[in-house]
This record gives structure tokens, sequence and C-alpha cells, in this order.
């Protein structure tokens, strides 16, 4: 990393770590060994027993300031006009909340809570005489409304909105004269004006999935994120009716915004651009961007999203969730000055003179969930039962809020904040590659040489590890939480047995709404994480997974989001089998994504649990069921040995051990995990048994842990990695996520990192060896019984 004699980089933007050596500091310095491996080596993914934590990337998590539990996913905070208290949305998995923190004790004071299917969002506005605040329902498609007296709250007959659709409001704001509600419509690309006298309603379409809300001085005037796009909407809603005045091109997936004291300047944070669009809102139009990439030529994955100015308007405070950090940019010199280290995703951010308010959506991780999910007993779930929130990993993670005191001369203050920050998401190394190892057949670097020519990337569902593979007999497993007996299970058993053992491997998704974006992008955007709650049990709004809408494509750039993109690009050969595909009229697999499309096969089914994975299992169950999945890619991969044409990656979907759980008369579990372990075994038998053995590797993983119990981390998972040269029979402990299989991949076939994520992540190096071991596997068939059903439930009828 090279810099100008006086310290700044190159670019107008600072970086982090120019920050860190003007300010006379520098950063931690790190082991070398390789690429080198972060100063803390994470053990184990959640928190650590002493208010820090290790995230599934493996970054650690060292907050600053006091800590004070709140619910489950907190997204949004504001003042109370007499900025002596705090009022906090939790928009989390099962108990959505309001509470009261009281800012000067930042205690929690009240708590009102909402179960499916009521919900929240992250729209809160008070009045402007603070009697009333008005918060946004979420998919419950209405304007909450309370009183205030005091800081206490009591909920009032809330605003309906238009039943025409679901708007599910997110952003609010209040006119200056009380008089009218501007709403951000996410399901809808639209903003309502609401007369708060009548309850009268006029809805304008604007741009993709609006997001925040702020009004001009005057109240004349409002900005609205477009956060599934690049836009702010510029409305006039002087009147009922709003009108569109602008259109202003900001970073990619703005999330929230605010307005400077004189009200010239706005600023806006892009999600997924890694930077602040400086508005003019004379103009209309961008002056100038602030870039947060925390090192020179960074991917992205800082993801910006909510941002607060000082009292004083000389600094902006920005929470990046993705680096777990707050962002101090100095606005006279318009660049960031230091960083703050916060808890797990922070998510938004308020500022007195003397202290910052953060709010950590995931806290300290999830650590172990023992009595987690069980297939066969916890469909329909129950987020009533506190037992069962308490081990799903979607609701065990308790949010935070960060009191943050700040320094009248804080210079040196926020240098160790800023060191501490780049120690723990590993920046002094940029984008090196970490801990290779010499005897390994894993390149050290970007187009370095290996033996291996064709990599097959199989995904499947929602396993962790100790359910699957606790009793192996090696390695870190817990016996007792092993779910599927030998009879189910028997390839899974002896390709980890046979070639390398994965017991300390996480999925960075909490669920598979996040799963498949990091399986295939490295990253999980704001979007994905506030909207997939919405889905999961409240069924009010789409599933953010595998979705053609570019919302939740985590990268700059959303048609370059995806590993296939960026195999494309490079001239890399590929295949898809099930990744991001739907049936079209004629049951034809078919993805969104054209460069995809042109690369996929047709008549391999995506995820249907109706259709099993292999012949011989359970017959199909319904009429859309094309041939069984590993059918399907055998006789195609019969066709490349033939031709000699075999393409570089395969992406193989294998999703049947997701389950039916005990859905009444489908399959029981054990016959799910059956069916998908076949297939995979019948993959690596073909494979080994082939011209291209000599010169494959099969990395194997699932999209997310949720659907079990494991008694390290909710997150971990299983993984196999299948190749000659990982038939060693050893047990790699070494510290792995998705992110690291994805940058494993990435270096075999020649491409740079996706994101900020992957380029962190230490690839998979120790799992290989360069003595490789050529003999070919044959697939046993479970002995498990496939005819049995689940039977009715027990309240049935």
């Amino acid at each position: 990393m090279k810099f100008r004699p006086n310290g700044l980089p190159k670019r107008a933007a600072i970086t982090v770590v120019a920050a860190l050596l003007m300010a006379g500091g520098g950063a931690t310095p790190v082991s070398a060994g390789g690429g080198g491996a972060a100063t803390y080596p994470p053990r184990h993914a959640g928190p650590s027993g002493d208010g820090t934590a290790v995230t599934p990337v493996g970054h650690r998590v060292t907050p600053a300031g006091h800590q004070t539990n709140l619910g489950e996913l907190p997204l949004h905070a504001v003042f109370f006009p007499d900025r002596r208290h705090v009022l906090v949305a939790n928009a989390g998995d099962g108990v959505q909340s309001l509470q009261v923190v009281d800012a000067t004790t930042s205690t929690v004071t009240q708590t009102i809570s909402y179960l499916p299917p009521e919900s929240l969002s992250t729209g809160l506005a008070f009045s402007p005489d603070g009697t009333h605040v008005y918060v946004s329902g979420g998919g419950s498609n209405k304007i909450r409304v309370f009183g205030v007296s005091g800081a206490r709250l009591t909920e009032q007959a809330p605003i309906p909105l238009p039943a025409t659709a679901n708007l599910s409001p997110t952003g609010l704001a209040v006119t200056p004269d009380g008089a009218r509600l501007v709403v951000a419509d996410q399901l809808t690309d639209a903003a309502t004006v609401v007369d708060l006298a009548t309850g009268h309603t006029n809805t304008i379409t604007i741009g993709n999935a609006p997001y925040a809300v702020a009004l001009s001085k005057d109240g004349r005037t409002a900005y609205v994120t477009n956060q599934g796009g690049n836009t702010v909407s510029v409305l006039d809603v002087r009147t009922g009716t709003p009108a569109l005045l602008a259109t202003i091109t900001v970073g990619t997936h703005p999330n929230q915004l605010v307005l400077d004291q004189t009200g010239r300047t706005l600023y806006v944070s892009g999600g997924d651009s890694d930077q602040i669009s400086v508005l003019d809102t004379a103009a209309n139009r961008v002056v100038k961007t602030i870039s947060l990439a925390p090192y020179e030529n960074a991917q992205v994955g800082t993801n910006p999203a909510g941002l607060t100015l000082s009292p004083d308007g000389r600094r902006l405070y920005v929470a990046n969730s993705g680096n777990n950090d707050v962002a101090v940019i100095d606005l006279n010199r318009g660049r960031v000055a230091g960083l703050i280290p916060t808890a797990w995703y922070p998510t938004s951010v308020l500022a007195t003179a003397e202290r910052l308010f953060v709010l950590n959506a995931k806290g300290l991780g999830a650590g172990p969930n023992p009595d987690g999910p069980n297939p066969y007993i916890d469909y329909p779930h129950s987020v009533e039962d506190p037992r069962w929130r308490a081990q799903f990993v979607g609701t065990m993670m308790v949010g935070t809020l960060s009191t943050i005191p700040l320094l009248r001369d804080d210079g040196r203050q926020l240098a160790g904040w800023t060191r501490q920050v780049a120690d723990n998401n590993g920046f002094a190394l940029a984008d090196r590659v970490r801990g290779t190892a010499g005897n390994s057949v894993v390149p050290s670097r970007i187009g370095g040489s290996t033996p291996i020519e064709h990599v097959i990337y199989v995904v499947k569902e929602a396993r962790p590890y100790d359910q699957m593979l606790g009793n192996l007999g090696k390695g870190n497993g817990d016996p007792s939480l092993a779910l599927f007996g030998d009879d189910s299970k028997p390839n899974h058993y002896a390709l980890s047995n046979r070639f390398v053992t994965l017991d300390n491997f996480y999925s960075n998704a909490d669920v598979q709404a996040q799963g498949w974006n990091w399986a295939v992008a490295a990253n999980s955007n704001l979007y994905t994480q506030q909207t997939w709650v919405g889905r999961h049990f409240r069924q009010t709004h789409p599933t953010p997974s595998e979705s053609s809408d570019p919302v939740i494509a985590p990268n700059r750039n959303p048609a370059d989001a995806y590993l296939w993109d960026r195999l494309a690009s490079k001239g890399v050969s590929f295949r898809n089998y099930g990744f991001y595909v739907t049936p079209d009229a004629a049951g034809k697999m078919r993805a969104v994504d054209p460069t995809l499309d042109a690369n996929t096969n047709a008549d391999y089914m995506g995820f249907n649990p109706n259709c099993p994975d292999s012949a011989g299992t359970f017959p199909p169950q319904g009429s859309e069921c094309l041939t069984p999945r590993i059918e399907e890619w055998k006789r195609e991969f019969a066709g490349y040995v033939a031709n000699s044409d075999l393409p570089t990656v395969q992406f193989v979907r294998l999703p049947n051990d997701n389950t039916f759980g005990n859905w009444p008369a489908k399959p029981v579990p054990s016959a799910y995990i059956g069916d998908n372990d076949w297939a995979l075994g019948q993959l690596v038998d073909a494979v080994s048994h082939s011209k291209y053995w000599a010169s494959t590797a099969i990395f194997v993983t699932e999209v997310d842990a949720q659907a079990g119990a494991d008694h390290v981390s909710a997150h971990r998972t299983m993984s196999l990695v299948i190749s000659p040269y990982t038939q060693t029979g050893k047990v790699d402990s070494t510290f792995y996520s998705t992110v690291s299989m994805l940058r494993t991949i990435e270096l075999i076939v020649g491409i740079k990192p996706l994101t900020q994520f992957d380029a962190y992540a230490t690839p998979m190096s120790a799992s290989f060896t360069n003595r490789p071991d050529f003999t070919p596997y044959a697939a046993v068939k479970p002995t498990t019984s496939f005819t049995p059903v689940n039977p009715p439930y027990e309240n049935d009828n």
C-alpha cells in the first residue's frame, strides 16, 4: 500500500489505514505465515464470555462504551424531543418491539411487544409538539400511533394505509406543522402522504424499494431513498397530493439520510457502494462523495446503514454494518477521521456532544444452541415459546445499545479505537491472501499455478455440524445432537472420514434468505437483513433470497455481484444446476440473470422438496417434478467426459436435506436426509471414476445452519472438501466460513474476491496437500427406509 509523503493516499477519500498514520499510530502487526493470520486467532464464532465476540466471518467484535441489551434485531432509533430518551424499533424474527431507553442511564424503561402477525418496521417519527409518535407497522400495513406523556408511550388507534396492496411502510417523517406524514412504501415502490387530521392518503410511484424519508426545514420537500436502486426521489409534499420534483443518482442501495442544520446539504449512505453521497438540496445534485472503504482499492463490504450529525454539525457519524464500526467523518476536510468499534452489525447511530448511541442488530452473536430446532417436532414453529426463541439462530441473538462517551479532545482516543477496528477486521493485510500452507495446491496468489482445473460447488440446505456429523468419532462433535443415524447418511460419514473433517466451519448467514447471497456473492445487504423476518413467520413480505430484484445484489453493480458474473467476465466456463432458478410455464428451470440462464441446465430442478435428489428413494410428489436431480447431473456429466469439455466450475444444488420437517403426509426427515446423502455420494463416485478426478475439487456446504442444534455455535455447519488432494483423513480445525470456501474457489480459478469478506477469509489451504491419493470413491446407498411419511399434527381435526 503506497502513500504520499504527507500520509495521504492517492485518492481524495482518506483510507482508514492512512487515518491511522496521520494519527501517529499504525495498524497492529499481524503474524506472518503465507499472508498472515489475524492477531487474535478466532477459535469459535459467537460470544467470548468477556464482552467481546467473533463473527462467523472471523472478525473480532470489541464494542466501545457501555452495552445495554435490547430486543431482537434493533434497526432504527430516534431521540425523544427532549433528547433525554431514545426510542428503539426492534424488528426481529419472533417478538418485535418498541423500547424506550433513558439516555442518561442507558436503561430500558418501557417495552411494547408484538407477536406475529403484528409487526413493526424502521419508521419512527415524533410530532412537532412531542405529544405523539408514529411508527411504521411494516407488514401490518398501517402506521401505529402512540400518545407520549413524558417518556411513556400509550398506543392509540392506528392509521390504516390503502388496502389495495401491502405497502409495507418503512421510513416516516412528519411535516413541521404537524399536518402531514410522509411514508416510504417499500413493497409498492411508492411514497404516501397522510393527512393526519383526516387520515386521507395520496400515493405516488417513485423508485425501487423506498426506505428512508427526510423533510426539508420548511416541510415542503421530502427526500426518499430508493433502497432497491441508486436514487433519491425528491417530492413536493406541500399539499396532500405529492409530486415528483427530481430523481438524484447516489450510491448503490441507499439506506438512511440526514439533512444538515442549514437544510442545504443532505447526506445519504450508499449501503452497497460504501460511500456517503453529499447532495446540494438547492440544485438537487450530488456535489461530493466520501469513501468509506477501509483500505486502498478495497472491495465493497463496509455496508453503511444509519448516520447522524454531531450537534455542532462538524462531524458525520456513520454506522458501518459490515465492518462493525462507526465512521467519524470530519466534514470540514471531507474525509474519515477515524473509526469506533461497535458490536456486531450496527444499524443506527445518534449523537449528543458528549456521547454516541449505537444500535447493534446482532449484539455479540448467537453461540451454541444445543436445544435448537428439530425437524421432527418443530413445525409449525411457536414464536411464543421462549425456549424455542432462545435456541433458534434467527431469534436467539440479543440486540444491544452501545453508549459511547466522547472526549472533548478525542484525537488520541479516536486513534486507539481506529487501531482496534483495523485489528479486528484485518485491514492492515487488505486483500492479501492469508494463511496459505506451503504444501498446499491452493494458489497463494491470484493466477498462481495449481493442478486443480475443475471445481464443483455443491450447496445444500440448513444443517448444522453436530446434527450431521456430531457422532463421526473424530473432530469436535457432540454425539447426543447427531439427529440422523448412520443408515441415513453413510456417504457424509465416509467422505468426511476419508477426505478431511471440517469441524470449525461456519455459515455466514443466519437463515436461508441471507445464505444464498453469502454463498454466491460473499455478502448480504441491509435490505436482506431487515426484510427476511417479514417472510419467515409473518408471511407479509416476499423472501429476499434468490430474487431477480437487484435490491438484494450485495455489490456496487448489481449486474456484477455474483460469482458467475466474475467467471463470465474472465472467460471462465461454468454450468449451473439449480442455483437461482424458477420454473417457467413448461416446467423448465430458468434464471432471470441472462448470464446465469445461458449456462443453466433447464432440466435440473431447483428448490422443490416434492422432487427427489436421487432416483430410487421416495417417489416424486407432484406433477411439476422433472428427472431426479442427480440423474440429470450424471447424464450431462457423462457427456462432458465423452466430449472432453467439462466446464471449469459447476454449481450444483442438492437441497433435500432441508426436509419437509414434520409436515403431514410428507416423507419423514430421515428419508430426505438419505435421499440427499445418496445423491452426494453418487456425484463423488461419478467424478472419482472419471478422467477428471485428478484435476477436480468438490466443495460442499450448507447455505445456512438454522434447522438444527449445535454445541459450539448456531452458525456452525457441515462442509466437505473432496479431491485427491484432500484425501488425507485428517481433521482441519482452522476457522473457516462460507467466504473461506469462496476465497479458495476464487484462488483456484484465478479471480479476485467479490467483497471485503472473502478477501479477509482464510482460504482452505490447510485442508489440501500436494501429495494426492487418486483412489476413487464408491458411493453407498443409505439403508434407511424411504417410505414412512409424517402423521397428522396431534391437534388436527
